[in-house]
């Protein structure tokens, strides 16, 4: 029986960065996955392959320059679900040969097998060939991400009727889409098959969507995917889901019938912890599989056992299970590491984008902060107009008491690019004197900032070392 400093299991965002940073502590580390690719769920049917997909479809149906060449402009005429793929499946491989060579590199070792525990210090896997290996470690964590939420009222049949997993296989275009589920995952999907013109349903059992982003930015944001084409309808639950051979019949609750072509369900997500045998180890999860962890350390009620990235809940971003993941590496060789910054960015690659990073307005009324917001448009930087943006939209919250920015969220093009610059602002405690004192590169997008902060500054009381002094009385000599 081998034993390790630190097992892994799942190579995912949070259990690749552990295991690389146990290896360049130069700790003994394996790490298990059950697939025979290295990668989990971030690179083989989440993050990097929607986000690549996103890619494909702007760069082929010419989305961007449509502004500038009309609606009825394509950059490829006829788009193909392999005209999709290819690109995908090139971007898979890189990564894949990335990750294996920073394993490598950083003498990590590696196991493809299921992985469950047999006490709190000792692990069985068994690979496809029906071999078990018994391997033991003086601290584990537990990455296993997320698996699709699966229930009985949907009738899947891996083709006209899928989750978000096989999704990705599709065999051809659909010519009409409808996805169940407005969180992240159905808005992406849903927004960029529009932009390939398939006519998509969004349905949404509830009231509203994306809650945890600014509502005014939810407005906009539901303006523009409505005028690009998506039949968004919120606060109708579903009755029933009919397979019915040449197309997809949904009934829902207030009597209205919407048929399709293809139905996408993408209403949440379980933690993949099933098959590890916790009971063994005295670990508990909550009714959707994921474990609770102290957010600070990602241990487990089983102080020597860790837990980190989607299979411990929110906020579930390959961004931050990144961090997770090196904080528990560092936490359970003891070795010491620099806190996790309390401001971290959300990105939605939906079509527009939208990024959000710290409050958000109805936060800051919770919380009975008196603030002032500063808006900048898109379009009304020279930069939007070379880009042909007729949308797009920067909202920054600022504190009059200490004149500090305090939220930012942006949609519209390059916003989870553009979100970096709220992100360094917020962590170092900047206000609204800053965007209004630095000068930005011009054209660019960036340039809303100034515009955002100008705005603002303009409807704030002036600090006393901002106003102008009188001048004093010349004497005669």
């Amino acid at each position: 029986m081998s034993h390790y400093d630190l097992i892994v299991i799942g190579s995912g965002p949070s259990g690749r960065s552990a295991a690389i940073q146990a290896g360049k502590l130069k700790r003994r580390v394996l790490v298990i996955d059950r697939k025979d690719r290295l990668g989990g769920v971030s690179v083989h049917t989440g993050t990097i392959p929607s986000k690549t997909l996103r890619e494909t479809v702007l760069n082929l149906s010419g989305w961007r320059e449509r502004s500038f060449y009309g609606r009825s402009y394509r950059v490829k005429e006829d788009i193909q679900a392999d005209d999709l793929k290819g690109r995908l499946h090139k971007t898979l491989d890189h990564e894949v040969d990335v990750l294996e060579h920073q394993f490598n590199r950083n003498h990590v070792d590696t196991l493809h097998g299921l992985a469950s525990f047999k006490d709190a210090n000792t692990v069985e896997v068994e690979t496809e060939a029906g071999d078990v290996t018994t391997l033991s470690a003086d601290n584990f964590l537990i990455s296993t991400g997320t698996e699709t939420y699966r229930p009985d009222y949907v009738p899947f049949n891996g083709t006209t009727i899928v989750d978000s997993d096989e999704f990705l296989e599709l065999a051809k275009i659909p010519r009409s889409l409808v996805v169940v589920g407005a969180g992240v995952i159905g808005v992406e999907y849903a927004t960029m098959f529009s932009a390939l013109d398939v006519r998509v349903t969004l349905i949404e059992p509830r009231e509203s969507f994306l809650d945890f982003v600014d509502q005014m930015t939810i407005r906009e944001f539901t303006y523009q995917i409505r005028e690009n084409g998506v039949d968004l309808r919120l606060g109708s639950a579903i009755e029933k889901i009919e397979d019915a051979g040449e197309h997809v019949e949904v009934t829902m609750a207030n009597g209205r019938h919407v048929r399709s072509e293809m139905l996408l369900f993408a209403a949440g997500r379980m933690g993949a912890t099933t098959r590890l045998n916790l009971e063994a180890i005295g670990v508990e999860t909550d009714h959707r599989g994921r474990i609770d962890v102290d957010r600070k350390t990602y241990q487990t009620s089983v102080p020597h056992i860790y837990a980190a990235g989607d299979v411990i809940g929110h906020p579930s971003l390959a961004s931050t299970s990144i961090q997770q993941g090196r904080v528990a590496a560092c936490h359970a060789l003891e070795v010491p590491t620099l806190e996790e910054s309390p401001w971290y960015p959300y990105g939605i690659y939906s079509v527009p984008e939208i990024s959000t990073c710290g409050m958000s307005e109805e936060e800051m009324q919770e919380r009975g902060i008196p603030y002032e917001v500063g808006i900048a448009r898109f379009r009304e930087t020279s930069r939007g107009h070379i880009m042909g943006l007729e949308h797009g939209m920067l909202k920054m919250l600022f504190s009059l008491k200490t004149r500090r920015v305090l939220g930012v969220q942006i949609v519209g093009e390059g916003a989870t690019e553009l979100i970096h610059i709220a992100q360094a602002v917020l962590n170092l405690k900047g206000t609204v004197d800053y965007f209004v004192q630095n000068t930005f590169n011009y054209p660019t997008l960036a340039e809303a900032y100034k515009i955002a902060g100008l705005d603002a500054f303009n409807r704030m009381p002036i600090p006393e070392e901002f106003k102008v002094k009188p001048k004093g009385k010349k004497t005669s000599t």
